[in-house]
């Protein structure tokens, strides 16, 4: 999953993009024009990071997509933090940040871990009661990098002009070229173009991230230094659990046994295990016998057969019948109703740490996910309301759209037939930029895109021998969203400073 000294206010400080003009566009009498579109608006602050005071400016407001004929396409809002100070402000690095869905806004990233305010939690990760509150972030990452929030269109105060045509915005394709164009707009804006660049994206975001490497050198030619994954899912065939597809149940085996060793499911040898011998083992079973057991379907012996079940059984605390009766495929969604099945819970499938009751016991799906609702979505949706009112003075009467439906459906044309993969645009990046780093995080208890789903991905790439260490991956004992446990949230910090030098 985020006390600033306000010192002053400056109205004009960066430039008054086309944006702007744009709302006069609507007219004179059209007396919510201002109210509804928010003109960047820039206010001073300062915290410490690391015993070190950082002062800086923190920039909220809309930026204009033009179309070629200069009338406008969508207004993007933004969050942009830049270290104050500097004596070469356009040689300081310079990352953008984005979260997935496809339908979530930048909240995630911005307020959990990287952002110089973050939601106050348990140590744990745990909320704490509401009302929320926001408190410095002295494991913020701006220290190192300027930073820049981008909400993509229909997500947080970002709209299409004719919101009837939003549907131009939403899909694979339409939002690379939308957000890779607000990424080169802001860059020439603010004259950034010497700054070493970076993005981070998380879940979707990953995805976006990914295409975005490759779209930004083909059609810019803006090549980056570095790309952040933070819980990454670049091959959907990895985690798409339908009839004939046999990859997730691989995928998520090495998932699946950590989370029972979590919640002590395991037999007493097995849970006496390490984590990350226990994890070393599921990975072996899951690459050779198991993925044999599931190619072999129908042609596996009664011996074989049985086999597979206790080693299944062993792996991922299900029962031996559940097994069977699954034909060895145990389902994400009920996994997290099963598991726990006997004490009345589901596990969390964002971060499968977190438990909430049930009101069907007999449920074959998870009701409700409690790694989301009640534990992280109603403090954040506060906190970002609190913070862009109250403290960067943000006016618009627009709704933040935190998480969105109104994306969907999500056009994925682009894979028409097929499973979206975007290793290969990641792959043509690397090799079109040798120099391009790319440092993917992982979270040990994530059921929505399990590390191991990561690791098949990256090791199917195809990259040449001479670039695969190129990439770097780290592990963390949370979910999804592993800055929201505040040890993984330090070491992050620490590893982003290895990456960053």
């Amino acid at each position: 999953m985020l006390t600033i000294v306000f010192l002053t206010l400056l109205s004009g400080a960066l430039p008054l993009y086309a944006a702007d003009s744009a709302s006069a566009k609507l007219g004179a009498n059209a007396p919510d024009a201002v109210a509804l579109f928010q003109k960047p608006i820039t206010t001073k602050h300062s915290m410490s990071i690391g015993g070190a005071n950082i002062s800086y400016e923190a920039t909220a407001g809309h930026l204009t997509l033009l179309k070629e004929d200069g009338s406008p396409r969508a207004k993007v809002f933004f969050i942009a933090y830049t270290k104050t100070g500097e004596a070469d402000p356009a040689k300081r690095p310079l990352t953008f940040s984005f979260n997935g869905g496809p339908g979530s806004s930048s909240v995630w990233l911005h307020l959990g871990v990287l952002g110089p305010r973050r939601v106050a939690m348990n140590d744990d990760g745990t909320t704490l009661p509401p009302p929320y509150k926001l408190v410095d972030n002295d494991q913020s990452w701006l220290d190192m990098t300027d930073l820049v929030f981008i909400d993509p269109v229909s997500t947080g105060f970002s709209r299409a002009t004719d919101e009837k045509d939003a549907k131009q915005f939403h899909g694979y394709n339409q939002d690379i070229e939308s957000v890779g164009e607000f990424i080169r707009r802001w860059i020439s804006d603010n004259k950034r173009w010497a700054s070493p660049k970076y993005l981070i994206g998380e879940s979707y975001g990953t995805t976006r991230a990914s295409g975005l490497s490759e779209h930004l050198q083909h059609r810019y030619g803006m090549y980056l230094n570095g790309i952040i994954l933070v819980s990454a899912v670049l091959n959907f065939q990895s985690i798409d659990f339908k009839d004939g597809n046999d990859l997730p149940f691989t995928t998520f085996m090495p998932t699946y046994a950590a989370t029972a060793w979590y919640h002590k499911k395991l037999s007493a040898p097995m849970q006496a295990l390490p984590l990350e011998q226990l994890i070393d083992q599921a990975r072996i079973f899951a690459m050779g016998d198991y993925t044999l057991a599931l190619m072999k379907g129908n042609k596996l012996t009664s011996g074989e057969r049985e086999s597979i079940i206790d080693r299944v059984a062993t792996f991922t605390g299900l029962s031996r019948d559940y097994i069977d009766k699954s034909e060895l495929r145990p389902i994400i969604f009920r996994f997290c109703q099963e598991l726990l099945r006997d004490k009345g819970l589901v596990i969390g499938r964002f971060d499968s740490r977190y438990t909430g009751t049930v009101a069907d016991r007999l449920g074959v799906s998870m009701e409700r996910d409690p790694s989301h609702h009640p534990t992280i979505a109603g403090c954040f949706s506060t906190c970002i309301n609190d913070y862009l009112t109250r403290e960067l003075n943000v006016t618009t009467t627009l709704p933040y759209e935190v998480l969105t439906g109104r994306v969907w459906p999500w056009d994925f044309s682009n894979a028409q037939n097929e499973y979206l993969n975007v290793a290969p645009n990641l792959r043509e990046a690397i090799q079109m930029n040798p120099s391009l780093r790319v440092w993917v995080l992982n979270g040990y208890y994530d059921l929505a895109t399990p590390f191991y789903g990561t690791e098949y991905t990256f090791e199917h790439m195809g990259l040449p021998a001479s670039l695969r260490n190129n990439v770097s991956m780290s592990y963390y004992p949370a979910g999804h969203m592993m800055y929201l446990l505040k040890t993984s949230l330090i070491q992050m910090k620490t590893d982003a400073r290895g990456f960053f030098k």
